[in-house]
């Protein structure tokens, strides 16, 4: 876990950056500088170039980590490689050319709620292609880089480059440098940007001999990337097809609204997308050379691990929920909001639990169960969203109810397959004494903040910001003690040792 731990170590300081980053703009520049409406609609671009960006990379960012490792000749590679750069541009390419269809088709779900909301995305729908596909290519340079082992700066692209281009653009919107309505055309280009430097980075760590020749298994890539790009857009479903509804039932700003509450309960996966980019390619090498004792290690280490420091996120998160909506200029953000950082962060949690599960099976010869399981979920979440959220009109506590338990239910099957396919789980002996140490730990901050005074600067509010340091300091001292006297990750109290003396 040497090399797992170093870059996992850079890429969690970097995404726990961007997610600073991101929080500034969430919880105080979009809500100030862009307004609800805007944001709402920005929000709505993103979440609908998530749904359409997996079909577009068609699953060769997948691919790439899978097959890479497992050729042994640079001429291989060199095929392989050459092969499948192009695959994304078969879908992307019809895509744009029927983009008038789906253009008539946003604007007709978006008029169901407010003929005003038409007229707003109207100028907007082919950024929606544009960011998608640019997203695409990016996810295929940076598994590129990821199979090299090197995935530090694509990291920096992917969580701190895309934040601080928002930040620019939210003080030039500020500043009437650009306008609210030219806010999304610019962060557009800002995405094309980022792919470009992602090639030119990939090419420099490997530049292959460009051919027409196709690798000896260029088939069994055919078929494992035809069932990947299913459950990828399976996956994209089930974490944007909430935000997407939303505007057609209620307009954009409560789409503003639920994407606040979905970011501050999300936070607490930054460990897991961090040490994910190095644990894949690491778990594709072990399971390519059939080495089960490293697949379990890296099982079990990940999911400890995971748990150890997404439980404190967690933690954080929610006992301090209630000071970050204070933060907020309009009320409306907190109204269902805790409810849904609660639901939101408690999946996430979950899923941290689970380690190296999907890599496993994604990277394993069982990679065709992804497709029924991702379509599941994706059926479950969009039947539960329209139950919760349409029949019985629980607001945006309904989708977030849906999210959480479509997560439970499809991912603990996930547990069992592994189990029953490999012999392995990933849980250890400190499991259950985690989770209770994060329930106590939870249940004993989450009612009570310090008596700050209120303070403002310019009529924005200090005193929350204060109660969130007081108590935060707090819970990570105990936390923290706690966790290395019970020793519950040898590289934990390494690290910690390391650096305390």
């Amino acid at each position: 876990m040497g090399i797992v731990f170093r870059q996992s170590l850079k890429n969690t300081i970097i995404i726990y950056l961007g997610f600073l980053i991101g929080g500034i703009n969430t919880l105080v520049l979009y809500t100030r500088f862009l307004k609800d409406e805007y944001y709402g609609l920005a929000t709505y671009v993103f979440s609908a170039s998530n749904l359409i960006m997996p079909i577009t990379a068609f699953g060769v960012h997948f691919t790439i980590v899978k097959f890479f490792s497992g050729y042994k000749s640079k001429e291989q590679k060199d095929k392989f490689l050459s092969s499948v750069i192009f695959l994304p541009l078969f879908m992307a390419i019809p895509i744009g050319f029927f983009w008038d269809y789906f253009h008539d088709w946003i604007l007709d779900f978006i008029a169901k709620s407010n003929s005003k909301e038409n007229l707003i995305i109207e100028n907007y729908t082919f950024c929606i292609y544009v960011i998608a596909v640019s997203c695409a290519y990016f996810e295929v340079f940076y598994s590129w880089a990821k199979v090299q082992m090197q995935s530090v700066f694509g990291n920096i692209l992917k969580e701190l480059y895309n934040r601080v281009a928002v930040m620019i653009l939210l003080f030039s919107v500020y500043f009437n440098f650009i306008t609210k309505q030219e806010f999304i055309y610019y962060i557009s280009f800002a995405y094309i940007l980022r792919a470009l430097i992602m090639m030119l980075y990939a090419f420099t760590l490997y530049l292959p001999k460009f051919s027409f020749s196709l690798p000896n298994n260029f088939k069994e890539v055919l078929r494992y990337t035809f069932y990947i790009i299913l459950a990828g857009s399976a996956g994209a479903i089930i974490l944007d097809i909430d935000k997407v509804m939303i505007p057609g039932k209620e307009g954009f700003e409560t789409a503003a609204y639920y994407a606040v509450a979905v970011f501050i309960g999300s936070f607490i996966e930054a460990p897991s997308r961090a040490m994910g980019q190095i644990l894949q390619p690491l778990t594709s090498k072990s399971i390519n050379e059939n080495n089960q004792q490293e697949t379990e290690s890296l099982y079990k280490k990940s999911s400890i691990n995971l748990l150890l420091i997404g439980g404190l996120f967690f933690i954080l998160v929610n006992c301090n929920v209630s000071e970050l909506f204070r933060l907020m200029p309009n009320k409306n953000y907190a109204k269902g909001g805790m409810l849904v950082v609660l639901m939101i962060s408690s999946a996430k949690l979950f899923l941290m639990l689970l380690g190296t599960n999907g890599a496993i099976i994604t990277n394993s010869k069982f990679y065709r169960i992804t497709l029924p399981i991702g379509l599941g979920m994706a059926l479950s979440v969009y039947a539960l969203n329209n139950y919760f959220y349409n029949d019985l009109n629980m607001g945006t506590e309904g989708l977030a109810l849906a999210t959480l338990i479509s997560v439970l239910l499809f991912n603990s099957f996930k547990i069992w397959f592994v189990k029953s396919r490999f012999k392995i789980t990933p849980f250890t002996n400190k499991t259950l004494l985690m989770i209770f140490l994060i329930l106590t730990l939870f249940l004993v901050f989450y009612f009570w903040n310090f008596n700050v005074p209120q303070l403002f600067i310019n009529k924005f509010p200090i005193h929350p910001i204060i109660n969130i340091l007081l108590k935060s300091i707090i819970i990570v001292i105990v936390y923290v003690f706690i966790v290395v006297k019970l020793s519950v990750s040898n590289q934990i109290n390494t690290l910690v040792s390391k650096y305390w003396k």
